[in-house]
């Protein structure tokens, strides 16, 4: 079974790697620029070296001789150090402690100054191993300076993580510290495994350090792309919404012409190439078609609202709760045609249902609510219908 583990450990062992590497490079620029972030990213990246510099294949290439063999072991475990101090930062960083952090600073430094000091201190050797034929290389205090580092770093990390990504309750800082700290604590059991290791002198462990490693790896890379992919489903999620508001949106300002703040571009168009910011392209649409409905709600008069109603609840297939949408939508059409008609204005008093809310999600799921029933109005299909039987029988001679 620990052969089996180990296998599978040491298999994945190079995606944990690619993993960690990918999200170091995603997050690099806010990392650089926020301060907070800094600390994670920079255990992440001293995480990802210290792995691969761990990688068979990599350990290979570089140890060609005994000599760069040492020179490998004493870098891996320095950058290691490195990363429990960097561990040590975010969590000095997360819980605001000053002291903290310059001790973090400090055992950054200290801690690969130690170990080089105990390698040199060491009789001739070549790498870095224990309990091999019951000999530790270079010493055991080497080992024990390391092990207790990490054990530390990783120790106060976890607590950190699973504390504040309670109190976070929901959403991507939670996640992002949860899922950390639960990676922090599988390195942290593989330190403990090595730890038993050294004082036991048993070997009950080799079998799940290498499966230990590798999830942590993972689970740190996940961590870190937390953000990112939040990001991602956000544009995604937004994108879809705006595609979905375009053709009531396009209505509206072609009959409304100066409540938008750029002209109108196509629906593929918009996409690809956004007229405001991306993030802003949803809002600026909800904005843009609750300033034209209002404008139009001056010749909402040519509506005759018993028939609107009698019509709609006839036709639409929603529930009661978008009976108010379906409604609203009716008035859009006959009021956006009465404007475009160049009838007088004859205003009307009707609820805007959700629209004005403080709640921009809200609003913009009621939008979505009018759009579909504008789409699916009998008027908009009856137009659209007689518009593709022109464009097919051509001009007519």
């Amino acid at each position: 079974m620990e052969t089996e583990l180990a296998r599978y450990g040491s298999a994945i062992a190079l995606p944990a790697v690619i993993c960690l590497w990918v999200a170091a490079s995603v997050r690099a620029p806010s990392a650089v620029r926020s301060r907070e972030q800094r600390g994670v990213w920079l255990a992440v990246v001293s995480a990802a070296a210290a792995m691969t510099l761990n990688l068979p294949s990599v350990v290979n290439y570089v140890a060609r001789d005994a000599a760069s063999g040492h020179v490998v072991s004493l870098v891996r475990n320095c950058i290691g150090a490195l990363s429990a101090g960097a561990v040590l930062y975010f969590v000095a960083s997360a819980t605001g402690r000053h002291r903290l952090r310059v001790m973090a600073l400090v055992s950054t430094v200290l801690c690969p100054g130690v170990l080089l000091v105990l390698d040199g201190l060491a009789p001739p050797h070549t790498s870095h191993s224990f309990l091999a034929d019951r000999y530790t290389s270079p010493s055991i205090t080497y080992w024990l300076v390391l092990i207790v580092a990490h054990l530390l770093a990783d120790s106060a990390c976890s607590l950190v993580c699973w504390r504040y990504g309670r109190r976070a309750r929901g959403g991507t800082l939670s996640v992002s510290l949860l899922v950390f700290g639960v990676g922090t604590f599988f390195v942290g059991l593989y330190w403990v495994v090595l730890l038993s290791e050294i004082l036991l002198r048993n070997r009950w462990g080799v079998g799940i350090t290498p499966l230990l490693m590798s999830i942590h790896g993972f689970l740190r890379a996940a961590a870190l792309l937390v953000p990112f992919f939040t990001s991602f489903l956000r544009a995604v999620q937004d994108s879809i919404a705006a595609w979905r508001l375009w053709p009531l949106w396009h209505d509206l300002v072609t009959a409304v012409p100066n409540v938008v703040l750029s002209p109108p571009q196509g629906r593929v168009e918009e996409l690809i190439h956004p007229a405001a910011p991306r993030g802003l392209l949803v809002y600026r649409k909800v904005i843009e078609i609750r300033d034209a409905i209002l404008v139009l709600k001056d010749y909402a008069g040519h509506c005759d609202i018993p028939d609107c109603r009698d019509d709609h609840s006839a036709k639409a297939e929603l529930s009661e709760s978008g009976q108010p949408a379906v409604f609203l939508a009716h008035l859009i059409k006959r009021a956006r045609q009465a404007k475009m008609d160049r009838k007088p204005e004859l205003p009307t008093s009707f609820s805007l249902g959700a629209l004005g809310s403080d709640d921009l999600d809200e609003e913009k799921r009621f939008l979505l609510d009018v759009a579909r029933a504008y789409l699916n109005s009998p008027a908009h299909l009856g137009a659209e219908r007689s518009r593709r039987t022109a464009d097919a029988r051509g001009p007519q001679g």
